[in-house]
């Protein structure tokens, strides 16, 4: 199987980012789904506590793909410019290295992720009743590590390579393994012992080696040009330069998302405050917001793997457009999921959680935070873009000043006056902030100019 190069810098804009986008959201649908149907198992049989439980490990989860994200999306980026380019050889390297580092990195993370969850659950403030919970979870999850981010990696690199359907495909795979263990895992049946909560990990772990080695097997069987053979293996001894490149771009975007992680937990820590009905209220609503979030993450990661391609190319005029298609896009599909949440909002929290006051404070939360993820949608399409050059610092910057100069200032500085709604009302003052900048950026910043590293062409003039 030969994937064309360059196949993102031809046809209709609007046509190509559709059909590159439709199975990034899909996908993101199908984890949204699989992360929804195992809180359902776990909030309404298991109850409120093992729910809180899973809150507060999301929060670590999110922390440890946080840690490998930059680099993965600088490989994503470097891999697309090359096929713009029609470098393939070039992109063979950026993977050859790529691979090795985030084995290695894996593994390191993985073992110390099993030691030390537990105080890092207790640092947070997660409700005592919950940690025994949080803790049997996790550490599955630790051992998953490796699966999970050689899993996300293989996929990140199909789509910088202009092939967004192959990995939708193993998703399919992933998440049907998922949804089918879960139960058996938590409940247990014949032979199978029940679990419990360490169940709902164990079925993840299982998934993701399952269907990273299917993929893997599948790009073998049939070609593709980016798998290595005989003296190819070569390539998997780290390049320095390739190496260099990565942890220097790389590292900004990781940082974002250590910066969203820690922002996630520094909120639980006051959401955890007031109780352990509030915590798994919170936990809910993001489960929903997840859902909001997904018209934002697809575009976003199309628009950039799009923009790099364009990039390596030389296509400018094609780039400007990509974005002004994207922004649209985002803005429509993110707007008319905020409308559908808040009207629906009792039915669908009803999934998570039983009727009472944790199903009220959810809704509550929900109708005031709910309207942040049209603003951060904006932020996510337009960084997506210009991140595709290489500049990678602006975005950090977008999320420092949204998420720790604004959002937990505001939240704490009004917890004495407004109590919990000061942290709900925290996400909109933020999100609003984050727009702005990245519009401002966009718009004047220097993104045209940046340079993912020595080979990436020179650009032919801005848009």
């Amino acid at each position: 199987m030969r994937p064309q190069p360059g196949a993102l810098t031809e046809g209709p804009i609007a046509r190509t980012l559709v059909k590159f986008m439709l199975p990034i959201l899909l996908g993101n649908i199908l984890q949204s789904l699989n992360g929804s149907i195992n809180a359902v198992w776990i909030g309404r049989f298991l109850g409120t506590e093992a729910l809180a439980a899973v809150s507060n490990a999301n929060a670590v989860m999110f922390l440890l793909l946080g840690a490998v994200f930059g680099v993965s999306m600088a490989a994503t980026i470097l891999v697309g410019q090359h096929y713009g380019a029609r470098r393939v050889d070039e992109a063979r390297r950026v993977v050859g290295t790529s691979a090795t580092f985030f084995l290695a990195v894996s593994f390191v993370i993985a073992v110390a992720g099993w030691v030390l969850c537990e105080p890092l659950l207790a640092w947070m403030g997660t409700p005592p009743g919950a940690i025994p919970y949080a803790t049997a979870y996790l550490r599955t999850i630790f051992v998953a590590t490796p699966f999970i981010y050689l899993y996300t990696f293989v996929m990140a690199v199909l789509r910088g390579a202009g092939d967004s359907r192959t990995p939708f495909m193993f998703l399919l795979l992933q998440v049907g393994l998922d949804i089918a263990l879960n139960p058996l895992f938590i409940f247990g049946l014949g032979p199978v012992p029940a679990l419990g909560i360490a169940g709902s990990s164990l079925a993840t772990l299982v998934a993701n080696a399952v269907s990273l080695f299917a993929l893997v097997g599948y790009l073998y069987r049939r070609k593709h040009e980016l798998c290595f053979h005989g003296p190819d293996v070569a390539l998997l001894k780290i390049d320095p330069a390739i190496l260099g490149t990565l942890v220097k771009k790389g590292v900004p975007m990781g940082v974002q998302m250590l910066v969203m992680s820690a922002s996630f937990i520094a909120m639980i820590t006051l959401v955890n405050r007031f109780g352990t009905a509030t915590t798994a209220a919170y936990g809910a609503a993001w489960q929903l917001w997840n859902y909001l979030q997904m018209p934002a993450f697809a575009i976003g990661a199309a628009v950039s793997s799009m923009a790099a391609q364009n990039v390596g190319a030389q296509r400018w005029d094609r780039v400007a457009r990509v974005a002004k298609v994207g922004v649209a896009l985002c803005l429509a599909l993110t707007g008319v999921m905020v409308a559908i949440t808040i009207l629906l909002d009792r039915q669908a929290l009803g999934l998570f959680m039983r009727p009472g006051e944790e199903l009220e404070i959810a809704r509550h939360i929900n109708h005031v935070a709910s309207s942040t993820f049209i603003a951060y949608g904006l932020s996510m399409v337009l960084f997506g873009v210009t991140r595709a050059t290489g500049a990678v610092f602006a975005p950090l910057v977008s999320l420092v000043l949204s998420l720790w100069v604004v959002r937990f200032p505001f939240a704490e500085v009004m917890l004495p006056h407004w109590g919990a709604d000061a942290i709900w009302w925290s996400f909109p003052v933020s999100g609003v902030v984050s727009a702005v900048f990245a519009l401002a950026y966009y718009q004047w910043g220097g993104w045209r100019n940046a340079r993912m590293g020595p080979r990436t062409p020179e650009p032919l003039g801005a848009q």
